[in-house]
């Protein structure tokens, strides 16, 4: 099933569905051949915004790069000239499939060990569009453009890999609370200074680009506070 703005149908430059389009760009879907792929092109950026886009961009070709094996994780076809290509995962955002089995929740925690292990922090699923659920009930994981990336995996990547972990069990929480376990509990009742400074500082000023200058609607950046 395919997920983004009203609409699945082909239009004109082989663009099958339009997911994404803001100050950073546009994130699209296409087809290449028979195989569908994913554009971002940071080319469509608002003027004086270009530098910033390609930035994310190029962040998230780094990450992707390093997580080519992963199959959870779309393939990274090419980045160059202001356009990212990446492949495309037929599954479904986590608010739409509302992800109930244990087993998903199971395989997602090992998905994010197995992501840090390889020296990427995602650093951005809060948001619940940034989880996929495949047809067949498994986790996948998108959009890296925030992605913290270190081979030495030192105090401050273990800091936002704990984040990462946290915000799973948020959703956790949300969709199959009987299945925490005692220790996650513990772990969800701890607040680190990293997370208490972003909601003094950061938060605000995230909510406020994303809501008045980009204009997410609020599946699309959904969220657990």
């Amino acid at each position: 099933m395919l997920w983004g703005m009203p609409g699945s149908e082909k239009t004109p430059g082989g663009v099958r569905r339009i997911f994404k389009r803001d100050l950073f760009g546009s994130v699209v879907l296409c087809d290449r051949g028979d195989v569908p792929v994913v554009l971002r092109d940071t080319r469509q950026a608002a003027r004086g915004l270009g530098w910033l886009a390609r930035l994310l961009a190029g962040n998230e070709a780094r990450a992707l790069r390093r997580l080519e094996a992963f199959a959870e994780v779309p393939a990274l076809n090419r980045w160059g000239g202001g356009v990212l290509e990446r492949g495309y995962i037929d599954a479904r955002p986590m608010y739409a499939a509302e992800p109930r089995d244990p087993r998903y929740f199971r395989q997602a925690r090992r998905l994010l060990q197995r992501m840090h292990r390889a020296g990427v922090a995602h650093n951005d699923l809060a948001k619940e569009a940034n989880w996929l659920v495949t047809e067949a009930g498994e986790p996948a994981l998108i959009d890296f453009q925030m992605a913290w990336c270190s081979a030495r995996r030192g105090r401050l990547f273990r800091l936002l890999a704990r984040e990462d972990l946290r915000h799973l069990l948020k959703h956790k929480r949300s969709y199959c609370p009987q299945c925490l376990t005692p220790v996650e509990r513990r772990l969800l009742a701890r607040r680190s200074w990293l997370r208490e400074l972003w909601f003094a500082t950061g938060k605000p000023v995230y909510r406020w680009i994303t809501r008045r200058l980009l204009g997410w609607r609020d599946n699309e950046g959904r969220a657990n506070p």
